[in-house]
């Protein structure tokens, strides 16, 4: 998720942490890198001369608050000024409610509007999904499709062309459920005959949210679209999709500085449950490497058993092939190892990209390969020797390579762990800055 703007982040933030003296030298520089990273990622222009602005004026004249350092303060500075630009999470109550979807066509509005669906499903509540997508052919058969696969009612009727007409029947079909979900058709928003029908349809609807789904990959287009939209039907939180998919994102990060509404999901996956809640402070706390705890327990709460996977024992880095085997099968659990690993505060650490290379298909294997070894051996993997290797490679069908592989991930992962603690105990400490952050905002 924006690789590249994080890792222009956190280079500017390290050049920074190694000055000696933060002087007005330092902070133009440092205003100038950000600068740089955020006009990269397509972040609007105009936000970005307005955030250098903020960063340098409070530099510059605010005093630090007691306890901190200048080094320190400037770096708070820089956080709080990133949060503001993407403003605060837009609130998602778990109450009745309509919410109308709106967004240009090709940006997932479908696909989402499904994924949303399922989001309150698990919350408990009953919810309805009425198609008023009249343009798009197929549009009606792929959200039913979807609808289908989680057990939520979908109206529509693929033969009618009027969406107020389709949506005034859905209305009366679905009053017994508690959230209903309208998907409306993909329009550009200087099309005013498609931004009239949206007006009549928010009208009709009187929908309680009026939520835009944005493509991460839209680029600086998306400012004056979402500003559009918003002068229409009044904006009230966006939806940004496809954030696995690009390196930049800005453009869509911008999107939400025109509604002033903040962000509420964020779309990052291709299955029905890849939609998570948009949170500003964990969001740029990743950006910076400081990692985002409360989001990881989350998703592992989500997922898995509590006592299948502990986090602490990985960033102690002490485990064994049997403790590395079970917390790769609940971190498969909770998504993609990168995504997981985004939530660690790695500080300006890199990992191997070889960490990450762990398919299901490997994962079936390797358990294949430990269920040959002794308990001695997963408990202790240095006792595996050339002879034992043979023993085990012959009781798994495998071949010695085979075995050299998961024991060379292993050594990579005992590895990587160990980096990590060294991290997130070292001076320049992300995680110590982000609780210090946390609680003088």
């Amino acid at each position: 998720m924006l690789d590249t703007l994080s890792s222009s982040l956190k280079d500017a933030l390290k050049k920074l942490a190694g000055k000696t003296v933060v002087d007005r030298v330092a902070v133009d520089e440092l205003v100038k890198d950000l600068q740089r990273a955020l006009l990269s990622a397509d972040v609007n222009v105009r936000l970005v001369m307005e955030l250098s602005k903020a960063i340098r004026s409070r530099s510059l004249d605010e005093q630090p608050p007691g306890g901190m350092g200048v080094r320190e303060h400037v770096l708070r500075i820089v956080y709080q000024e990133l949060v503001r630009l993407i403003w605060a999470s837009t609130d998602v109550r778990l109450e009745p409610q309509t919410i109308l979807m709106a967004g240009l066509q090709g940006s997932g509005k479908t696909t989402t509007t499904a994924k949303l669906a399922r989001y309150f499903q698990k919350k408990g509540l009953r919810v309805a999904v009425i198609c008023a997508d009249t343009f798009r052919p197929g549009a009606y058969d792929q959200l039913a499709t979807l609808c289908q696969k989680i057990n939520i009612p979908c109206f529509g009727d693929p033969g009618e062309k009027d969406a107020l007409a389709i949506t005034r029947k859905g209305l009366l079909d679905l009053k017994d459920y508690e959230v209903l979900i309208v998907d409306t058709q993909g329009r550009h928003a200087l099309e005013a005959n498609l931004i009239q029908e949206i007006i009549d349809l928010n009208n009709l609807t009187k929908a309680t949210h009026r939520w835009l789904v944005i493509d991460a990959a839209l680029g600086q287009q998306a400012s004056e679209q979402a500003r559009r939209f918003h002068e229409a039907i009044g904006i009230d939180g966006v939806i940004i999709t496809k954030m696995d998919g690009t390196a930049k994102g800005g453009g869509a990060l911008s999107a939400v500085a025109e509604t002033k509404s903040g962000i509420v999901f964020i779309g990052q996956g291709e299955t029905i449950d890849d939609l998570d809640r948009f949170d500003a402070d964990g969001f740029i706390s990743r950006l910076l490497g400081m990692g985002d705890m409360r989001a990881l327990v989350e998703k592992a709460q989500g997922a898995i058993d509590a006592d299948e996977v502990d986090v602490n024992a990985m960033m102690r880095g002490k485990f064994t092939l049997r403790d590395m085997y079970k917390q790769l099968e609940a971190l498969n659990k909770m998504g993609p190892l990168k995504q997981i690993m985004n939530m660690l505060p790695l500080g300006n650490m890199e990992l191997p990209s070889d960490v990450y290379d762990v398919t299901s298909t490997k994962m079936v294997r390797y358990r294949i390969i430990m269920d040959s070894m002794t308990s001695a051996e997963l408990d202790d993997p240095s006792r595996i020797n050339s002879s034992r290797m043979q023993r085990i490679a012959r009781g798994a069908g495998a071949s010695q390579d085979e075995v050299r592989e998961l024991l060379k991930y292993y050594k990579l992962m005992q590895r990587t762990l160990k980096g990590l603690r060294g991290a997130t105990g070292s001076k320049f400490n992300m995680q110590r800055l982000l609780k210090k952050f946390s609680g003088m905002q």
